[in-house]
């Protein structure tokens, strides 16, 4: 699919929705590109997955903020390889190293640097261990098997729709639960 007609479904599927993520974040290896950088060369010319460029344009285009969060061993690489690809300008911060904390270190500085709250963010990545340790901070986060696609930015979106709404929904409890109404109806009874 070219990416011009990719970045179209996109903005179509973006317009689905009412909540949208502040911040979407995207691992490297295996989610935008289809290869570890480790066991390639700076002098080679990398390429994206195939819908990767056009699911970015849109996310542009709307002003939906991106970011990087890689554990990648070689930094020096990857990041070579994003100025290739020209897409160095779309991320707002790039965390890329290798760490032990399944990404939730490059979570605390990607917020620490963006100042956007773990549940305004959407996260998209191959490793479940990544999955599931970012997910308990708070940010919807999305398996992806190869590479980010329509269908994976679908289901990141419906997922974070879904979440918003949990927790609007949870507050609007806690609310009326411990409001200064119910706790004077409840004084009023005595």
């Amino acid at each position: 699919m070219a990416e011009e007609k990719v970045k179209d479904e996109a903005m179509q599927i973006i317009g689905m929705f009412q909540i949208l993520p502040r911040l979407v974040v995207f691992d490297l290896d295996y989610t935008l590109w289809p290869f570890y950088c480790e066991y390639r060369s700076k002098r080679e010319m990398p390429s994206l997955y195939p819908q990767a460029k056009g699911i970015m344009s849109a996310l542009k285009e709307k002003g939906i903020e991106m970011a990087i969060a890689s554990r990648s061993p070689t930094s020096d690489i990857a990041n070579t390889f994003i100025d290739k690809l020209n897409i160095k300008s779309s991320f707002v911060a790039k965390e890329i190293y290798s760490s032990w904390s399944h990404k939730t270190e490059h979570f605390q500085k990607i917020h620490t640097r963006t100042g956007v709250p773990f549940t305004a963010m959407l996260f998209f990545d191959d490793e479940d261990r990544n999955i599931k340790s970012v997910s308990k901070m708070g940010v919807t986060s999305i398996l992806v098997g190869d590479g980010v696609t329509l269908g994976a930015f679908r289901q990141g979106l419906t997922e974070f729709s879904q979440n918003h709404n949990a927790i609007e929904k949870n507050k609007q409890v806690w609310r009326n639960k411990y409001s200064g109404k119910a706790a004077s109806s409840e004084t009023g009874k005595d």
